[in-house]
């Protein structure tokens, strides 16, 4: 796979991009197809072998394209021009992945109406595009940041119709890529990251283009105002002014979603000039604490829906998916009482027990990261909170993914392989494989989870052991 030329890698992932967007048209996700479709119905439905056979044979391609360039980048320049050229197809074509687009244009049409959608789900307009939406999310309040909720409602007020509102997301998506283009090869000279393989790991992944630009998530802008607001941060430590820009960057990230809090502890470490203390970390992290607080208030109170969009985050419960590790313990408990003849729901103390895990990997990695890397450590903290949630769609995998791109110097196999083994997981309408592998998914999610932690153990005694005497 390294023997592949340059320019072959690029035509080659040029070519699976142009195969999932013929996907797009013949089945993506497009507002009149079928709300609960299964693998099955798929295949049995019109071009259902072509549309699945497209959307594999072009993922596949970009995704062995995107993996075979990743340590040998030529040069900035082709990493753009190549992530371009391959985000073009999609870009053009119609939704992929996701329906998402279409939840957004509803919560925008509640907002621009005067309806909370924190209180209320988009069936209480009702939505005029309500059809297009899954029923699942028909009557959940958004689980979305306000400054996310502001936009939609302009948007939609500004556009009126559902297909031009899907074409603003996608340029805002655009927008936020842009945005991270821009900024990310600051953060990767800071961290001492050659430039090219940062940016091809952050901007050619399959997950980008399908979820981010085709589907059109908000994740795009999220990931551009959170890279942007570390930029700034790494680049001025110690200076109290762009540190504060910093910070109000990284609280406009989480008033898209809230996420995007976890990067603020480390990124107080990383406006750090010299060495930890905690008067310098209160003297040059203050500000950046402060900027993102004062922000994402301050957004809060603009949009005028209170904090409720915060207690939106507890809808990634009804999803139950073993793509998310401690789903995925909870449902196997579940198979494994069953063959006892017991029923046991195991779902409620798996997640928990993740959360708890996450909050003291968290201060465990803040704690750490006081000495060493705080950037590294931001995408590591994202990398947790991402595998420990509740629940894992693939294009939750690119926060991680594009922090880690710019911070990691020595091995990105590991983030760079979650990404690509993650850019199966959909099918092109929307169909979550997840939802129909639980065998033998969640037993083989279980055991990663037993092999991973028996590793981290063993390495943890081994950082401990006392080096030999010679």
């Amino acid at each position: 796979m390294s023997d592949v030329p340059h320019h072959l890698s690029r035509w080659i992932g040029l070519a699976g991009s142009v195969l999932l967007a013929v996907a797009a048209y013949l089945g993506g996700a497009l507002p009149d197809g079928e709300l609960r479709p299964t693998p099955v119905s798929i295949w049995q439905g019109p071009h259902g072998p072509l549309i699945i056979g497209l959307w594999l044979v072009g993922t596949a391609l970009m995704a062995w394209a995107w993996w075979s360039v990743r340590d040998r980048v030529p040069s900035a320049r082709w990493a753009l021009v190549t992530a371009g050229l391959w985000l073009l197809p999609l870009l053009l074509a119609p939704p992929l992945g996701s329906r998402d687009a279409y939840a957004y244009a509803c919560q925008g049409a509640s907002y621009a109406a005067g309806i909370s959608p924190y209180e209320q789900g988009v069936s209480a307009l009702p939505c005029p595009w309500l059809d297009t939406i899954s029923y699942i999310w028909r009557d959940t309040p958004a689980p979305y940041g306000p400054l996310f909720i502001m936009i939609s409602g302009a948007i939609v007020k500004a556009t009126g119709s559902l297909t031009a509102a899907v074409a603003l997301f996608r340029l805002l998506a655009v927008a936020g890529l842009a945005l991270t283009a821009w900024c990310l090869p600051v953060l990767a000279r800071r961290c001492g990251v050659p430039v090219p393989r940062a940016l091809w790991l952050a901007l050619a992944s399959p997950l980008i283009g399908v979820h981010l630009i085709s589907g059109a998530h908000n994740d795009a802008l999220m990931v551009g105002l959170l890279v942007a607001g570390l930029a700034v941060v790494a680049s001025r430590p110690g200076r109290r002014w762009p540190l504060l820009a910093g910070g109000v960057l990284l609280g406009l990230a989480a008033a898209v979603k809230v996420t995007a809090l976890v990067v603020v502890p480390f990124a107080a470490l990383a406006a750090m000039a010299g060495p930890y203390r905690i008067r310098t970390l209160v003297r040059d992290g203050g500000p950046v604490v402060g900027g993102a607080l004062a922000a994402a208030v301050g957004v809060t109170f603009a949009a005028g829906l209170g904090f409720g969009w915060i207690s939106g985050l507890e809808q990634g419960s009804l999803v139950i998916a073993w793509t998310s590790p401690p789903t995925a313990v909870g449902q196997t408990v579940g198979y494994v009482a069953a063959l006892f003849g017991a029923h046991v729901d195991a779902l409620p103390v798996t997640r928990a027990i993740g959360v708890l895990v996450l909050a003291v990997l968290l201060v465990w990695l803040w704690w750490r990261a006081r000495t060493r890397d705080p950037l590294w450590h931001a995408g590591l903290a994202l990398a947790a909170t991402v595998a420990l949630a509740p629940l894992f769609h693939p294009w939750y995998w690119t926060w991680p993914l594009v922090v880690l791109a710019a911070t990691a110097r020595r091995d990105t196999r590991w983030f760079a392989l979650v990404a690509l083994v993650s850019s199966f997981l959909v099918l092109a309408d929307g169909t979550g494989l997840a939802r129909y592998t639980k065998m033998p998914g969640a037993p083989l999610m279980t055991l990663l989870v037993i092999v991973v932690a028996v590793r981290l153990v063993r390495s943890a005694r081994a950082a401990r052991r006392p080096a030999p005497i010679d």
